[in-house]
């Protein structure tokens, strides 16, 4: 599996070009990125990168990449991140898993272009029925909070870490993981649980994606939303 994530990775890697401020993802397949456009700036690659998790931007850092932020660049040329799971035909996501999912879409959306890279397990006809929705919320109130969001998602889970205590996301929220069927209108679903007070954000990725990049046994295909 790791080798059809570098695969995947380096495919993508070959978009960057010299003077990009590029979006850096986060997770598994995000990190091979990061290596790999790592070697391309000790060679001599001119790129500053924003990246979406304080572990991404450790790793930036130890690799060599420049790293800026929102105050000295509010435009990102092209983000580059992974995904939990990849609708084919309108390339909508579910993020979320590394527990990034705020600031990977506050780039996303700065971003004049977003590729998604993954292997091709990650691909499914609909979203929902395989991996969890992770949404966002504010640490005050996060009982009410969920018990909002079990509403639309009976069977949810507030993350916690190995030691029993919540997981904090970079922003200091809790992320609860809410299990659905297979989701008929992910737009709605978006908008509904935006709409509950506490909720920050929702891991669900609405047409924010321009291509995916999926490396799978036969190769690298390359998707664009329909």
């Amino acid at each position: 599996m790791d080798e059809l994530k570098k695969a995947a990775a380096a495919a993508a890697a070959e978009l960057v070009m010299d003077g990009m401020v590029v979006g850096l993802g986060t997770g598994s397949t995000a990190a091979f990125l990061v290596s790999i456009l790592g070697e391309r700036v000790r060679g001599g690659l001119r790129i500053a990168g924003i990246a979406t998790s304080e572990r991404t931007h450790a790793q930036a850092v130890a690799e060599g990449i420049p790293i800026t932020d929102f105050s000295e660049c509010q435009r990102i040329d092209l983000t580059i991140d992974g995904a939990d799971e990849i609708a084919r035909g309108s390339l909508d996501l579910i993020k979320g898993g590394g527990g990034a999912l705020l600031r990977e879409k506050i780039v996303a959306a700065a971003s004049d272009r977003m590729v998604v890279i993954s292997d091709d397990s990650k691909l499914t006809d609909r979203l929902g029925g395989g991996f969890a929705v992770p949404v966002e919320i504010v640490p005050f109130g996060w009982e009410a909070t969920a018990g909002k969001l079990r509403d639309f998602a009976p069977d949810l889970r507030l993350r916690l870490l190995p030691d029993g205590g919540p997981y904090i996301t970079d922003g200091g929220h809790y992320i609860v993981d809410c299990d659905f069927p297979q989701i008929e209108e992910t737009a709605a679903l978006e908008r509904d649980l935006r709409a509950i007070v506490g909720v920050v954000e929702t891991g669900l990725f609405i047409g924010m994606a321009n291509e995916a990049i999926i490396a799978g046994a036969s190769g690298i295909q390359r998707l664009r939303p329909i």
